[in-house]
């Protein structure tokens, strides 16, 4: 997987009007490669404008390539030991044995909400598990995924808060049993919470590699349109309490 040595981090209301009235809708976009890929100004920004016409939309990004679920999750090395995993040895390539994002994710959230106190929802929009998935570190990752969101709604004081769990694509060549065991995962984790929905990704890898068409790991420009696109929708769903699309695909 290609790793981006940095990250990206955004602090962007959408509509810029009196931002400190107005009620607001703020995002965390957050995850490894395909996150960072995501360029929130070609699908997500104008999908929220179009959603959201009457109040203010902020968002943070914070997402760097290559990146496993334990780097936002205080509580991994208890979660996978409880799972049978090596924890050591999982770590033994660590940079940090803790976390190195979560952090970053309340400060700048809390920098958001001095520019928009008056917050009418808050949407974590999650695209990450790759790198678990071709580490073989799966079995983890549902009760590391269930446990990141209650540590946000913890620790940014909003027990509603809306979550949009992008499943990652059909690549599935690295290692398919463990890929496929965190698709089904994020799903499940999506589906099981009151405020959960989650995103089809299948369709945004579609790459013609050699004249031959491949399910790539990363997505088109367009696939990563349509993603910021189908997050903003499904999250758009969850605020107004209607049902968000099933199959991940919110037209």
């Amino acid at each position: 997987m290609k790793l981006f040595p940095f990250i990206l981090f955004a602090l962007c209301p959408l509509l810029s009007a009196s931002a400190a009235d107005k009620p607001a809708h703020l995002f965390i976009l957050t995850g490894q490669s395909n996150m960072a890929g995501m360029d929130p100004k070609l699908g997500f920004e104008p999908e929220a404008k179009i959603a959201f016409p009457d109040a203010d939309v902020a968002y943070i990004k914070v997402a760097v390539g290559g990146m496993p679920i334990r780097y936002w999750v205080d509580e991994w090395n208890d979660i996978a030991t409880k799972h049978g995993v090596d924890v050591a040895k999982a770590r033994e390539k660590d940079k940090s044995k803790g976390t190195l994002f979560y952090p970053r994710i309340l400060e700048q959230f809390a920098a958001m909400l001095k520019e928009h106190p008056n917050a009418k929802s808050v949407t974590f929009c999650w695209m990450q598990g790759e790198n678990d998935s071709k580490t073989g570190l799966h079995a983890p990752y549902a009760d590391a995924l269930k446990q990141l969101i209650a540590n946000l709604r913890r620790d940014l004081k909003h027990p509603d808060l809306n979550v949009v769990i992008g499943r990652i694509s059909d690549h599935e060549r690295i290692n398919p049993p463990a890929w496929k065991i965190v698709r089904e995962s994020q799903v499940a984790v999506a589906q099981a919470d009151p405020h959960g929905a989650w995103v089809d990704c299948d369709d945004l890898n579609n790459k013609e590699i050699k004249g031959v068409m491949t399910n790539d790991l990363h997505y088109t420009k367009p696939g990563y349109e349509l993603l910021g696109r189908r997050f903003v929708r499904q999250a758009k769903a969850l605020i107004e309490g209607k049902k968000a699309a099933e199959n991940g695909r919110p037209e």
